[in-house]
């Protein structure tokens, strides 16, 4: 049976049973909703569009961030990579602050920047930046020390060294780093907007919360799931698995 298969049958039954025990035991609406509240909810939010300007404002914000922090996590990466007293200083740091909750930073956020964009943006950047460079740094540093010297016999020092060796041999971290830095991303950008002034799914998912509409809120649950696992899965795990087969880390 085709992992597809699998799924499709697996989330079915989930949903059925879902379904099943909200109804034989009456539970109310405002505590768990039945999957067939839920869909309606969906399918209200993209008839009206709502939920449609709101996913677009989401994918913009994390767009922008994402690519900040992936070039930011790209530089410190390689800094951290190639002095060894920024390495034990910076990177101890980095990875400190790596183990701090993106959510845990959103007061300090918005007393800097207010409730607006620029905010949202911190909280995605930071988020994501941390892990790209932690990445790149492990890629830089497990270059093996066979390919530098071979090249070092053909005079390849300095940038040429490090744009046609160290670079290129740390491309699978690199992309690893990129796929965790989306995750990370997606989850900073859900937990700032929830602060933020809209729209965005976070600030729907509040929205809503506020309201009591909880056949919304877990209707924005399940946007945020998928959408997530479908990136994952048709983006970035394709891309890391032809990365690690061309490198011969995978079979």
């Amino acid at each position: 049976m085709q992992p597809v298969v699998k799924r499709i049958l697996f989330y079915g039954i989930l949903l059925a049973v879902w379904q099943v025990a909200v109804t034989v035991l009456d539970v109310s609406v405002s505590l768990l909703p039945a999957p067939t509240d839920v869909f309606s909810s969906l399918y209200t939010g993209f008839l009206d569009l709502t939920l449609v300007y709101d996913l677009v404002a989401s994918f913009k914000r994390l767009v922008i961030g994402l690519l900040i922090a992936l070039v930011l996590g790209l530089i410190l990466g390689v800094f951290l990579a190639k002095s060894k007293t920024a390495d034990e200083t910076i990177g101890s740091l980095i990875i400190a602050l790596q183990s701090v909750p993106s959510i845990v930073w959103l007061p300090l956020a918005i007393m800097w920047f207010g409730l607006n964009e620029a905010a949202v943006t911190f909280i995605v950047v930071l988020g994501a930046t941390l892990v790209m460079t932690i990445n790149v740094r492990t890629g830089m540093k497990n270059v093996p020390p066979l390919f530098i010297k071979a090249a070092q016999t053909m005079d390849y020092k300095g940038l040429r060294l490090f744009w046609k060796v160290m670079f290129p041999a740390s491309i699978p971290y690199i992309v690893t780093g990129t796929r965790l830095a989306w995750a990370f991303a997606w989850r900073a950008l859900m937990a700032g907007e929830l602060l933020s002034t809209g729209p965005g799914l976070g600030y729907k998912l509040k929205f809503a919360s506020d309201f009591g509409d909880m056949s919304l809120v877990i209707a924005i649950m399940m946007m945020i799931m998928v959408i997530g696992v479908i990136v994952d899965l048709l983006f970035f795990q394709r891309i890391e698995r032809n990365v690690m087969k061309k490198w011969g880390l995978d079979t």
